[in-house]
């Protein structure tokens, strides 16, 4: 498996863990030192840095939105790059279905997700 496709299989991974709401399992394709970048707040986001940190926001994220869901437009790399294009759904607290969709470029080191920059559209 080349480096490329190794990859996005783990994007992919990290991902199918995000849709089951598997903090745990998302986790565990992100390095100790890994880097999130978020969308929120704009325009340059939130950085939260190190595994318990990561940890910590994603844990808050579903308890705010136990709706939210990931559909990928397009997914391709280059070289220890993987970009993803996303819908991201979700419920409000009013039962009303809402998306926003965005990109994702991640780095991958040793097997593992170090850097995950999100940006989304609007």
């Amino acid at each position: 498996m080349s480096r490329v496709e190794s990859a996005i299989r783990i994007v992919l991974e990290f991902n199918e863990a995000f849709n089951r709401h598997d903090v745990a399992g998302m986790m565990q394709y992100m390095s100790d030192d890994c880097v999130f970048e978020n969308t929120a707040p704009a325009p340059d986001g939130a950085i939260y840095s190190g595994k318990e940190a990561v940890t910590q926001f994603w844990q808050d994220f579903f308890r705010k939105s136990p709706h939210a869901q990931i559909e990928i437009e397009e997914i391709f790399g280059h070289g220890l790059r993987c970009v993803m294009r996303w819908k991201y759904n979700w419920v409000d607290t009013a039962g009303k279905k809402g998306y926003v969709r965005g990109v994702d470029i991640f780095q991958i080191k040793n097997g593992s997700i170090c850097e995950k920059l999100s940006y989304v559209k609007g």
